[in-house]
């Protein structure tokens, strides 16, 4: 399923060049164009859902995916012993650019909190 003018969809249908850090069936991820920490990835499933807001019960697994893929990411990247941030942004108030779902994974330097 895809979405007229989503850049992730484009991404994810080779419509666009970007390379990528991870493929598989169903997720792709690539480094962020505007980074926000020395290591930020955007972890995208191929599958068009706007934001969490759409996600349905039969859409858990691709969930829980997303959830895995940037665990063993983070392993890759050397970070997950250190610490990293994963954020998914839900609709203009709470961050959403891109109206794609998508998580974003950030290491690499220590991470203050509050974020925003």
């Amino acid at each position: 399923m895809t979405s007229n003018n989503c850049i992730f969809c484009d991404i994810a249908n080779n419509k666009t060049t970007t390379t990528l850090l991870y493929s598989s069936e169903e997720i792709i991820a690539f480094n962020d164009l505007k980074p926000q920490a020395p290591q930020h990835l955007l972890i995208v499933p191929k599958k068009h859902l706007t934001s969490l807001n759409e996600a349905k019960a039969e859409d858990s697994l691709l969930l829980g995916s997303l959830l895995t893929t940037a665990a063993s990411l983070a392993k890759t990247l050397e970070i997950a012993t250190s610490g990293y941030r994963l954020i998914l942004n839900t609709n203009a108030q709470g961050g959403q650019t891109v109206f794609h779902l998508h998580l974003h994974l950030l290491g690499g330097r220590e991470l203050q909190w509050p974020p925003g």
